[in-house]
């Protein structure tokens, strides 16, 4: 992406984030309330998530001593696929809910969701606080949805061109959110994964117009998994 490009998506980002955050002031009033009357625990979700790998390639120092008889190799860790982060929600889960599932993929009907979860997961409400991870420069509006460590490092190995996902920010929603539903499979993950790799080798101002303006749709119609 070149400068120019880089700097047209940010400021969509941080214009967009931070109308988003004004428009969004009632929900942010209005929504701890009712989680707090309807559940146990806390109003937000906090987990970490994989985002932009800025590491292009393996780096090797090679260092001499004065005599010349030794050379030390010295390899940059390539165990993190991208700069951790942690992504913020409205918590629409039962408290502790992982305790006995462990790390398992969202699912539409997942019976650990809480009456007012599933409301906040059809309409996308409990997306909303990751605009403040848009405007800390963890996310964009637009992009692949940011995994979490324990999936990346699955997938990498399972699914062709996973690791391109990683070369752009993580977005609140993405190409794949629009065009399909939750993942249920490795073959839906490759199909999402086609799709983010689309959006990133293809990409432009008027993609993520698009893009948010499909979103949108998504949402009213309670469509996708944005």
């Amino acid at each position: 992406m070149a400068m120019f490009d880089k700097g047209l998506k940010k400021m969509l980002d941080i214009g967009g984030a931070a109308l988003g955050l004004l428009l969004a002031l009632p929900i942010f009033i209005i929504i701890p309330i009712l989680i707090k009357l309807t559940s146990r625990g806390p109003v937000f979700y906090t987990q970490e998530r994989i985002g932009i790998n800025r590491r292009r390639r393996i780096r090797r120092i090679y260092k001499t001593d004065i005599n010349g008889e030794s050379r030390i190799r010295e390899r940059r860790r390539i165990d993190n696929y991208g700069r951790p982060f942690k992504v913020i929600k409205f918590r629409t889960m039962m408290q502790d809910a992982e305790k006995k599932s462990g790390a398992v993929w969202a699912t539409q009907n997942d019976p650990r969701v809480t009456t007012l979860g599933r409301f906040l997961r059809k309409t996308r409400i409990d997306e909303i606080p990751q605009l403040i991870n848009v405007i800390k420069g963890d996310m964009s509006m637009v992009g692949p949805r940011p995994e979490r460590p324990i999936f990346v490092r699955d997938l990498k190995d399972r699914v062709p061109n996973y690791e391109v996902r990683l070369r752009v920010k993580p977005g609140i929603t993405g190409l794949a959110q629009v065009s399909q539903g939750y993942d249920s499979s490795i073959e839906s993950v490759a199909d999402k994964v086609s799709h983010d790799v689309k959006y990133i080798r293809s990409w432009s101002i008027f993609t993520d117009l698009k893009i948010l303006a499909r979103t949108v749709v998504v949402v009213l119609t309670g469509r996708g998994a944005c």
